[in-house]
């Protein structure tokens, strides 16, 4: 069973990789046989990732990018190529919250979002999927979406309409990519207190999310890791494309 996800040969790029839940897929990848890059804003974070992947047998390398910024992403992407040949498993990982609401949102909030959680994803997919094309490399495209994705959570508005947005694209461009044998998938995450959702669990939210989230409590980043590592395997995930997998500890099945 152990050769269904083996990744050995592999060349991962986790974009977003120096966050919490990001690092923690990347460092799965490596663990399962990846030559992983780390790409992000915050190298020193990005480094650290490296550091533990170097640390327990793997091979890493740290990249800076900003997906905001699409002239970065092209040129760690050159750099990548030219570090480890190509990339076969690409991992969608920034991501950006805020609590605003809807009547206070400025233009500048609602693009800063959008640039982060979706025009960035769609057009670092464009660069890396063209080349996964040209190489013929029959890739697996994995975006991190969000419960807030559908229905859209309270607090949230501009979040959960960009990665609204990510569901749509991923099942479009699974579409588009099946006849080169690209399969582009999501993770649906519950409730994990990372970096940029922090800000808005208080005590009241915290109380209305375990209220809706069967298991009753957060997820760990670690839980995470099994839920890409089958996405990125072709042995594992072949004939699986355009689809959503919830890690969310029953959040999805809740009603009331």
């Amino acid at each position: 069973m152990s050769s269904l996800f083996d990744l050995s040969g592999k060349v991962a790029v986790a974009i977003g990789g120096n966050s919490v839940l990001g690092g923690s897929i990347a460092k799965g990848f490596a663990e399962h046989g990846a030559k992983v890059a780390i790409v992000g804003r915050n190298m020193e974070k990005a480094e650290t990732v490296v550091q533990k992947i170097v640390e327990a047998g793997g091979e890493a390398k740290a990249f800076q990018a900003d997906v905001s910024e699409l002239d970065t992403i092209k040129q760690a992407a050159e750099d990548i190529e030219s570090w480890a040949g190509g990339c076969d498993i690409l991992l969608n990982a920034p991501g950006k919250n805020s609590p605003t609401p809807f009547f206070d949102l400025e233009v500048e909030e609602w693009d800063d979002i959008m640039d982060v959680n979706l025009k960035g994803l769609v057009f670092t997919i464009q660069h890396f999927a063209k080349r996964m094309i040209e190489q013929e490399r029959k890739g697996s495209i994995i975006n991190i979406s969000s419960v807030s994705s559908g229905p859209p959570l309270s607090k949230v508005f501009t979040y959960s309409a960009s990665k609204a947005g990510v569901n749509s694209v991923t099942q479009f461009l699974a579409r588009e990519f099946a006849p080169h044998g690209i399969r582009v998938n999501a993770i649906i995450p519950g409730f994990f207190p990372a970096e940029q959702n922090r800000k808005i669990l208080s005590e009241e939210r915290v109380k209305s999310i375990m209220g809706h989230t069967p298991m009753n409590r957060f997820g760990e980043p670690e839980e995470l890791q099994g839920a890409a590592i089958y996405l990125a395997s072709n042995q594992a995930s072949g004939f699986v494309t355009g689809t959503f997998l919830r890690v969310d500890g029953g959040f999805g099945s809740m009603t009331i």
